[in-house]
């Protein structure tokens, strides 16, 4: 079972960094991330999301591949697979694409808003869902961030909580 996480930070560009940590950890094998969401709250009061995986591009990409492939073997029965193919991967991408910003991975994008919303301007705040971690080695990276971050959010085991929250350097929540 997954954990989700969720860090705010007192700059716009702070969850950025903190994900560049993550990605870090992760091309370490300490942390294996299913998920990730950069959140920010600009001065006029707007808020951006930035997700880690880009949907519309998977679904695009996805969608000419496959459509080419049977626009190819439609265009072979009418003797003409070069315009098969064609208009096959037009159609396929057109399609994926669609389906790419229709569709939803990981943490739900309206948990996201609703807590980005809650958001002072000129802030952040990190989305991570966790699939495996090594706590302790992922805690002691994590507390070069102390003083900045502030855990929002978490589903992590009391215990777990605790320490993420000592190494960020906050006091336990009653």
């Amino acid at each position: 079972m997954s954990t989700l996480v969720v860090v705010g930070f007192d700059s716009i560009d702070g969850a950025k960094s903190a994900l560049g940590e993550c990605r870090e950890l992760e091309k370490e094998y300490l942390l294996d991330l299913e998920d990730a969401v950069v959140v920010r709250r600009t001065q006029d009061g707007k808020v951006h999301l930035d997700q880690s995986i880009n949907l519309e591009k998977v679904g695009a990409s996805w969608g000419l591949l496959s459509g080419g492939f049977w626009g190819a073997l439609v265009g072979l029965l009418f003797l003409n697979p070069l315009a098969g193919f064609i208009v096959g991967s037009l159609a396929g991408a057109g399609i994926g694409a669609l389906d790419g910003k229709f569709s939803d991975y990981g943490i739900d994008d309206g948990f996201i808003k609703q807590l980005g919303d809650t958001l002072t301007p000129n802030t952040s705040a990190l989305f991570i869902l966790i699939r495996k971690a090594e706590p302790e080695k992922v805690i002691a990276h994590l507390s070069e961030l102390k003083g900045h971050a502030k855990i929002l959010q978490t589903s992590l085991s009391p215990e777990a909580e605790d320490k993420l929250r000592k190494a960020l350097g906050q006091a336990a929540q009653a």
